[in-house]
């Protein structure tokens, strides 16, 4: 992977991260939980911010910005469709723009559903999904329908295999303990709720995941997956319809 990423654990199961260019130096910072861990971050590494990506409008996601700008100055962007509740872009972009980390070039991927203009950056060998794919779950859907949403994972379900998932939220124990009522049998997740579990209990965090683990293991990218649709019944109903029952049962457990 080209890119350096740094995790940083903020507020209370936030993560912000990191993205470094070694061949220019130039920094990217996703995502503005809260400053001080940021700030500790780039101090602890001499780096200095050239960029923000900002994935949506959520307080949590964007709070720390202005005390880190001000350590920081650097180009704030984030997505059009959101510029309206985002603190004030630099550059606006849309799916299809592209973003420059130094030498590195990642595109910019419309997954609206947890809100309508959330984005994602998809760089190689890495995406931050923010709140849209999560390890072991989806955001909760606020604004966008289950269609919208189903839309947006599926398009991050087709990036490779081995590309890194940098979302935004430690979740992914209560998201495995849902997981497993969908897929009890399902070995690839056996094996990963006991690592989940283990690294929690050693206080480790278990994100980034990877994303071949997440089409194996994660209940919302596999609404396609006949076996699925015949445990919930939904034999013969659309990807989409079964998505809609998954994340619907989410939001009961």
């Amino acid at each position: 992977m080209p890119l350096d990423i740094v995790t940083i654990p903020c507020l209370s199961d936030n993560y912000a991260y990191l993205a470094h260019d070694p061949a220019s130096g130039e920094t990217a910072l996703v995502d503005v939980p809260e400053a001080a861990p940021i700030l500790a971050a780039l101090a602890e590494r001499g780096w200095r911010l050239s960029q923000v990506l900002l994935t949506h409008h959520h307080p949590d996601h964007v709070q720390g910005l202005t005390e880190v700008l001000a350590q920081h100055p650097a180009k704030v962007i984030g997505a059009k469709a959101d510029a309206h509740r985002l603190p004030p872009l630099d550059v606006a972009v849309s799916e299809g723009d592209s973003v420059q980390i130094g030498d590195e070039s990642g595109n910019v991927l419309d997954v609206s559903g947890h809100t309508v203009g959330h984005i994602a950056f998809d760089f190689p060998g890495v995406v931050f999904t923010a709140d849209s794919l999560m390890a072991l779950g989806c955001g909760r859907l606020f604004e966008g329908d289950p269609a919208m949403m189903w839309a947006s994972l599926s398009k991050l379900a087709a990036l490779p295999d081995d590309t890194i998932v940098c979302s935004g939220h430690e979740y992914t124990q209560a998201n495995a303990r849902f997981a497993e009522t969908i897929e009890p049998e399902n070995p690839a997740l056996v094996a990963r709720i006991a690592q989940i579990d283990a690294d929690r209990q050693k206080g480790l965090p278990t994100v980034p995941s990877r994303l071949g683990v997440e089409k194996a293991t994660n209940p919302f990218l596999r609404a396609h997956v006949p076996e699925i649709k015949a445990a919930l019944g939904m034999t013969d109903a659309s990807d989409a319809d079964v998505f809609a029952e998954i994340r619907s049962r989410k939001d009961r457990f």
